[in-house]
């Protein structure tokens, strides 16, 4: 059996997933820091761990047909890559809202300045969208 090559819409899944997890490990917000110490979080505290679970789970989701062998898997469809799509906005919406409340009104800790993190990971997880729609079109181009 032949192993299907990595293809465009897997490729950008990796490349999703990849901005996704730095933006995890980057400042999500940024509170204080003229005064007092600042206090920042990133993607790793509350619901935004779901973001780095779906991100973790996309690249070993891309990489589980390279470690099977010839044996073909059942995960590697587009209705699994839905789901960890899912999950990540799922916990990237959730983590904003809960932000949105900590910060009464200082909505400038979540710019992009004092909080690129948040950003980040919602630009991967945007790549990673065009890539589930691409993967779950790709049998069917004309």
């Amino acid at each position: 059996m032949t192993r299907r090559g990595l293809g465009r819409g897997r490729l950008l899944a990796a490349i999703g997933a990849i901005v996704a997890l730095l933006g995890c490990l980057l400042p999500w917000y940024t509170v204080g820091g003229d005064a007092l110490p600042a206090l920042m979080g990133n993607g790793l505290d509350g619901a935004s761990i779901l973001v780095f679970i779906a991100a973790v789970g996309t690249l070993a989701l891309l990489i589980l047909p390279y470690a099977a062998g010839d044996q073909p898997t059942g995960l590697d469809r587009a209705l699994s890559f839905v789901v960890l799509l899912g999950i990540g906005v799922f916990g990237l919406v959730v983590r904003v809202l809960q932000l949105l409340g900590q910060v009464e009104g200082n909505l400038g800790s979540l710019g992009p300045g004092r909080g690129p993190g948040v950003w980040l990971a919602a630009g991967g997880l945007g790549i990673l969208a065009w890539a589930v729609a691409d993967i779950a079109t790709e049998g069917r181009r004309i």
